[in-house]
């Protein structure tokens, strides 16, 4: 059977340029274009709306987009089934996380899986933790290293790596004359000594739900100096003496900029970040799905 024009479709959704679709599906453009036509007038509808300089899809084109995805991944598993008994798993397998859980968690998760299977391709996919359960749910990807939400979606498997509390984090300086604004006492926070604080939180995600909360607990609507896609980019701010922000301590761990901040003994402390890996239940029927989640050993 023969698949491409769906590949070269779920492509172009991707990149909405033709150029890099036609680069990704190594076809030429007026090749890809030729698949996307065929498309539409096998289904008598159009799927992209284009002009010169853009490209979107309509929503006949988002209804095949699912249909699409889902036929390839059924497609992989039955492949993969019915070849049950080959040594050697092949095909890709896409990865959601951020900087940070790029150099923590990959290398371990991955090394014994890659000596085994050495014929699965890897994409890795790195971005604001706050999109990753999003992309998973949606088929963007095939898994995703992401915080815990407080109720999870039942569609989606999680197998918990670590834990990290979040940490409040202000700019390290000897003389503190210059950000008066810091609190002298942390560890008992009054609305008075934060109502002024110029605070750099995460646009959205868990940190800044939890710290949300903490701050309406305290009585008062924080002052937000900056919201930040990454908790990598908030130390950077931080270091700069830009204000006070929020982030999981393995991301201040991992910093090339930890000497540069200090963490602050704010009381009551935030929750803890149980940062794992996800899937969607129905994926873990393929095989290379599964090989992959089977190497990974839950945290207890």
């Amino acid at each position: 059977m023969d698949f491409r024009q769906l590949k070269h479709f779920l492509t172009l959704t991707e990149t909405l340029h033709f150029g890099r679709a036609s680069e990704l599906c190594h076809v030429s453009p007026s090749t890809l274009s030729r698949s996307i036509r065929q498309l539409e007038e096998a289904l008598d509808a159009p799927l992209f709306e284009r002009d010169n300089r853009h490209v979107a899809l309509t929503r006949q084109g988002l209804i095949l987009q699912r249909y699409a995805r889902d036929t390839l991944e059924q497609w992989e598993a039955l492949r993969h089934t019915l070849a049950a008994e080959a040594t050697q798993l092949t095909g890709e397998i896409s990865i959601y996380c951020s900087v940070t859980a790029s150099y923590s968690f990959l290398y371990e998760l991955l090394s014994a899986f890659r000596s085994r299977h050495p014929g699965v391709e890897l994409k890795l996919h790195t971005g604001d933790p706050a999109d990753s359960m999003a992309r998973v749910l949606a088929g963007d990807d095939d898994m995703a290293i992401t915080p815990r939400p407080r109720v999870p979606p039942p569609s989606l498997a999680f197998k918990s790596l670590t834990r990290s509390p979040l940490v409040f984090i202000a700019p390290f300086t000897k003389t503190g004359a210059a950000m008066n604004w810091v609190p002298d006492t942390p560890e008992s926070p009054t609305p008075t000594q934060w109502q002024d604080v110029p605070m750099i939180l995460s646009e959205a995600g868990l940190s800044r739900d939890y710290a949300d909360t903490w701050f309406k607990a305290l009585g008062i609507t924080p002052r937000i100096y900056a919201q930040v896609a990454g908790h990598e980019a908030i130390v950077s701010m931080v270091g700069l003496g830009f204000g006070i922000g929020v982030v999981p301590k393995i991301v201040l761990d991992n910093s090339p900029l930890a000497e540069r901040v200090r963490i602050l003994a704010v009381k009551p402390e935030l929750p803890h970040y149980d940062v794992g890996l996800c899937v969607l239940n129905r994926r873990l029927k393929s095989p290379l799905t599964q090989a992959l989640w089977d190497e990974v050993n839950e945290r207890t």
